[in-house]
């Protein structure tokens, strides 16, 4: 175990269960703190969210999805199964009541909350990356800004505004308007098509698979073990834990994090978590260019997010509510190859590689869920939608904070689960 003086009166161990971004990094910050861990997975490190997404680091735009606009467009989306945003027509009451929920939060009031919540996160996340890297996490943070490209000028200043919009509510985001020729500069796979672009100055990117599996090998050599099982069920006493896989050994420890990603309501509501996560599933896969691809490229006319990825570009799009162990669909990847190829020149479309889906775990409120429930030593870290890799880390250093002085940090009092 790393070698590090424990807080006084903290817990001695834990286990953390979901090796995903957002758990890995509460392993290691519990780690940091002198806390002894293990990690379980169903399915083994990164296999949800964590690996397949466009991997940026961008509190500039990490703005929440339940704004009015999504709600109408949402509404215009149903019938297409080709649009970006798609609910497929089942007769899942809980995913009706969900969307619900979720078209009720889709209101100014709401939207402002959420981005009040994310402040502190966004400030300090690019931080959180540095600690790591710092630290053993041998896996690159690139800086490099993100291009978001237009077909007109009209469409930019919807992002404009929106940008507006964050920095009235505390948060400024530094960027740059940009004409054809300049646009160009930035990205030189851009068509004739583009005639507008936006630079959003001070982000970064990753390889997410890479780098959590750099986090899991740095978590692994201070001593963690990472096992591989499905829970059945987590069971509190006196001053312990103890996680019930389905079948096999238990993991007995003093506190538990629950870090599921979009499984995460399976055993939260258990727990008094009022506030369900859902399923919002993104499709991506890797495609050869025939141009250089400088930093990353977003569309968001048709809601795909680009990145440069092992010389090639990975392209990442659609919000799919389905059930997240459901199997990927041809047509999503299809409708996002159609929606990008006008807009991107020079790119070997047919030649796609590393196709992915993966579920985004979704509230409806557009906050995460990030502390104690009202089982004892027990506490849960997720819902954070798209925005997953970029939060994952600072995430897990305030939790880890959190379970060891046993004071709720101000940062995730927005994120209580009981809320």
């Amino acid at each position: 175990m790393v070698d590090v003086e424990r807080i006084d009166g903290g817990p001695r161990s834990a286990v953390v269960v979901g090796a995903g971004i957002v758990g890995l990094s509460t392993a290691w910050f519990l780690q940091e703190r002198g806390v002894a861990v293990t990690v379980v997975d169903r399915a083994g490190v990164a296999a949800g969210a964590s690996w397949g997404n466009a991997g940026w680091i961008a509190p500039g735009l990490a703005i929440p999805l339940n704004e009015p606009a999504v709600l109408r467009y949402g509404l215009r989306s149903l019938l297409n199964p080709a649009a970006p945003l798609h609910v497929p027509l089942t007769a899942d009451p809980a995913l009706w009541s969900f969307l619900t929920r979720f078209a009720a939060n889709c209101r100014w009031s709401s939207w402002t909350r959420a981005v009040n919540a994310n402040l502190l996160l966004n400030a300090e996340c690019v931080e959180a990356f540095d600690v790591l890297t710092a630290n053993g996490v041998h896996a690159p943070t690139i800086a490099a800004p993100i291009t978001a490209v237009f077909e007109t000028p009209r469409q930019a200043r919807g992002l404009l505004r929106e940008l507006a919009r964050m920095a009235d509510a505390g948060q400024p985001v530094e960027h740059v308007e940009l004409d054809p020729d300049r646009l160009r500069e930035h990205v030189p796979l851009a068509s004739p098509a583009l005639t507008a672009g936006v630079r959003i100055d001070g982000q970064r990117y990753i390889d997410p698979g890479a780098f959590v599996q750099a986090l899991a090998r740095a978590v692994v050599a201070r001593g963690a073990t990472i096992r591989l099982f499905e829970v059945d069920e987590i069971r509190t006493y006196g001053n312990g834990v103890t996680v019930h896989p389905r079948t096999g050994a238990a993991v007995h420890a003093e506190v538990a994090v629950v870090a599921t990603g979009a499984w995460l309501s399976r055993l939260a509501r258990r727990w008094g978590v009022r506030v369900p996560v859902r399923a919002g599933r993104g499709y991506s896969f890797t495609v050869p260019v025939e141009r250089p691809v400088p930093g990353p490229v977003y569309l968001p006319g048709v809601r795909v997010a680009c990145t440069p990825y092992k010389d090639g570009l990975r392209v990442a799009g659609t919000m799919e509510f389905r059930d997240p162990d459901a199997p990927g669909s041809h047509a999503r990847l299809e409708a996002i190859i159609a929606s990008a190829r006008p807009l991107l020149d020079g790119v070997r479309w047919d030649e796609r590689r590393d196709t992915w889906v993966g579920p985004r775990p979704i509230t409806p409120d557009g906050r995460a869920l990030v502390g104690a429930v009202r089982a004892p030593r027990v506490y849960i870290a997720g819902g954070h939608g798209m925005w997953g890799v970029a939060h994952g880390p600072v995430t897990g250093r305030l939790l880890a904070e959190q379970i060891t002085t046993g004071k709720q940090p101000e940062a995730l009092r927005a994120f209580d689960p009981l809320r």
